[in-house]
């Protein structure tokens, strides 16, 4: 039950950061991304979709607000397997980077 517990509480709020982010930093994009808000949880793709709408303009190619928990790295690595891309490819995919992905898989050691 502790370990439960603590899972829940080292995984990001994803709703929360970027409800925050999106309130403080682009609250014109709001409209694009309300509908994302009103379900339970998001989905690893539900957060890829709103990193597109929100990072993908010229002015936020930065990739330092991105954040990602166990479950949504561990789904990443498995699309690599599955779709049998290299580091590279997924990180194109993924907009990551390559040290990132080689990180990831020594961490996880999939």
């Amino acid at each position: 039950m502790d370990k439960q517990i603590q899972a829940i509480n080292t995984s990001p709020n994803y709703k929360r950061i970027y409800h925050d982010f999106i309130q403080s930093k682009c609250p014109d994009k709001w409209e694009n991304v309300k509908d994302f808000f009103s379900k339970k949880s998001m989905s690893l793709s539900d957060v890829l979709k709103i990193n597109n709408i929100i990072f993908l303009d010229k002015l936020s190619e930065s990739q330092k607000f991105k954040s990602y928990d166990r479950e949504a790295i561990i789904e990443m690595l498995e699309y690599q397997k599955k779709h049998k891309l290299n580091n590279k490819q997924l990180a194109l995919h993924f907009r990551l980077s390559r040290n990132t992905v080689t990180k990831w898989k020594r961490k996880f050691l999939v």
